[in-house]
């Protein structure tokens, strides 16, 4: 790891096999915690390279525990986090309005790193069970139409990092890596990034697949449709910038979907939100970013997802989801 950290230090970059066999060897303990965090640190300073990020993602790929759901034509939609602007928990409630409106979701998700309420801190408090079992997944979509895929169950060879990473308590390159490997392969995938050179990287490497998908970035740096201004949406066949109002949506104030302090807080929102209790600012982000994944996954146009995302939240089909996968947790 010197030799890597020396290389990097001096302004090199990694190759694709060296970044690779570098988190192969994290995942053998082969690495102190120093060097570990000395190597996360470089990348907080500066961007990651396209090889480097694909020598990482096949790292974690070739490492995990791979859950096959091809049947049932899922759609994840994971953001990389890292913006800093500290919203509700929009893309898990997203996921269930989403699985309301009868489309699969296998949704990746882990906890809070830079911040105390990630997806699976509130999913945890909420009395969701986490579990990496086929068949419980699998019967998960059938009931409910969405399932969880906890990070760390699936990515155990990356448990030498975790402590560090929440240590650091900062954004590292595992918060880029995380909509990348999700374990279950989805076929659709909605994805939220914060800034367009990401954006860029991930049209790249998604382009090399038969991935249907839509990479999202806010103009004003949100990893979401945020509606606080304009926002880039990337697909296969065109990239477009849409306002609030092309969408026929209100432009918000950033205020208006701040998430909560605690992982108390956020759940309060969380549920508010789910039961059709929520304030017009925060439904209309849902809205959009639901319908974003709908239209995607079913070959839709966005607008006529939107609808579909409003059927599922006001008819309670989006509760009615929750509550069935709730149920298979007691």
């Amino acid at each position: 790891m010197k030799d890597i950290i020396n290389k990097l230090s001096s302004h090199n970059t990694l190759s694709k096999d060296e970044a690779k066999e570098v988190l192969l060897n994290i995942s053998k303990g082969k690495y102190n915690n120093s060097h570990i965090s000395s190597f996360l640190t470089i990348f907080m300073m500066r961007n990651i390279t396209l090889e480097e990020l694909q020598g990482f993602k096949e790292a974690l790929l070739e490492l995990c525990i791979k859950i096959d759901l091809s049947d049932y034509n899922t759609i994840d939609l994971c953001g990389t986090g890292g913006d800093n602007k500290d919203t509700f928990n929009i893309s898990t409630l997203s996921a269930f309005v989403t699985a309301g409106a009868k489309v699969n979701v296998s949704k990746h998700g882990n906890y809070g790193v830079s911040s105390s309420c990630g997806s699976s801190n509130v999913l945890e408090f909420l009395g969701i069970k986490f579990s990496n079992n086929k068949d419980f997944l699998k019967k998960s979509i059938e009931k409910s139409g969405i399932c969880i895929l906890h990070a760390p169950l699936f990515h155990p060879a990356m448990k030498n990092v975790a402590p560090i990473r929440k240590e650091l308590g900062l954004k590292t390159f595992f918060n880029i890596l995380g909509p990348l490997v999700n374990p279950s392969f989805p076929k659709n995938q909605i994805v939220g990034v914060f800034n367009l050179e990401l954006a860029r990287l991930y049209s790249y490497l998604f382009q090399k697949t038969n991935k249907n998908y839509a990479i999202i970035h806010s103009l004003d740096g949100y990893d979401e449709i945020s509606l606080t201004g304009n926002v880039k949406i990337i697909t296969r066949n065109e990239e477009n910038i849409f306002s609030p109002q092309g969408l026929s949506l209100q432009k918000l104030n950033s205020k208006s979907i701040n998430g909560g302090e605690t992982i108390k807080e956020s759940a309060k929102i969380f549920m508010n939100i789910l039961q059709n209790k929520g304030t017009k600012s925060q439904n209309q982000v849902i809205f959009a970013n639901a319908g974003l994944a709908i239209s995607t996954a079913l070959n839709i146009s966005i607008e006529d997802g939107i609808e579909k995302a409003k059927e599922a939240l006001k008819s309670n089909k989006a509760f009615e989801a929750f509550n069935k996968l709730k149920n298979l947790s007691e």
